[in-house]
């Protein structure tokens, strides 16, 4: 059997609890300690599956503070999980801080595979998925013409995450930059009740989602530019 590692990270349902696999729930009732996101969010899994565990708050305005103590107590034995509120941590979660800390430490991470909302989203879009670029939150501000620039020439599938709040700001912008006639699919609410799965031009999907008040997370998959 391998060694138990100090550090586990679990990914978590983005929507249908049922989605957490057998070994994430043997992780979560074994660790001494799991790091959260949300205490709150994390609580109603935790709860629906009569894990009791001690829960501490791990998100990026604590990160930096409170890795290194963290890491200290895995030296001297502890076992913790780090969870976000869905999907797997460190993909535009809080992540990347506690498993580099933790690596450089000697301490063994492992990573459980699960929930990750970009690859339904890019699987269910139709477009090529053999060669894909992951971009995640686009820059709210500074940077983010440049990287558009950069993108319209990107020849790859790629995926982004956006906010309902942000959706039609960003395809007036990749309209902008993309042209109106760019394939792409926008997922939202996945895995839930509500699933939405739309595909098209990007003028279309524009003119479809500005239509309609949208909720939920969403994922943006558009085509790369043709050769």
């Amino acid at each position: 059997m391998r060694e138990p590692a100090s550090l586990y990270i679990v990914p978590t349902p983005i929507g249908n609890l049922g989605d957490i696999t057998l070994r994430a729930l043997e992780v979560l009732k074994s660790v001494d300690l799991i790091l959260a996101e949300d205490t709150r969010t994390s609580g109603v899994l935790l709860k629906h599956y009569g894990i009791q565990k001690p829960l501490q708050s791990f998100h990026n305005f604590n990160e930096h503070g409170v890795v290194g103590p963290l890491v200290e107590r895995m030296k001297k034995g502890e076992s913790m999980a780090l969870v976000s509120d869905a999907g797997t941590p460190g993909i535009s979660d809080p992540g990347f801080l506690i498993v580099r800390a933790t690596r450089q430490a000697g301490l063994r991470v492992e990573c459980l595979p699960g929930a990750t909302a970009f690859v339904p989203a890019l699987v269910n879009s139709g477009l090529p998925t053999d060669r894909f670029v992951f971009e995640g939150f686009l820059p709210v501000k500074k940077g983010r013409q440049t990287l558009l620039t950069k993108l319209a020439e990107e020849e790859r599938t790629m995926v982004f995450y956006e906010s309902p709040y942000r959706l039609l700001k960003t395809l007036d912008q990749f309209i902008e930059f993309f042209g109106q006639d760019r394939q792409a699919s926008i997922s939202r609410e996945l895995t839930k009740l509500h699933e939405e799965n739309a595909a098209g031009t990007l003028s279309e999907l524009r003119h479809h989602f500005g239509a309609k008040e949208v909720k939920g997370e969403i994922v943006i998959v558009v085509a790369g530019k043709q050769k």
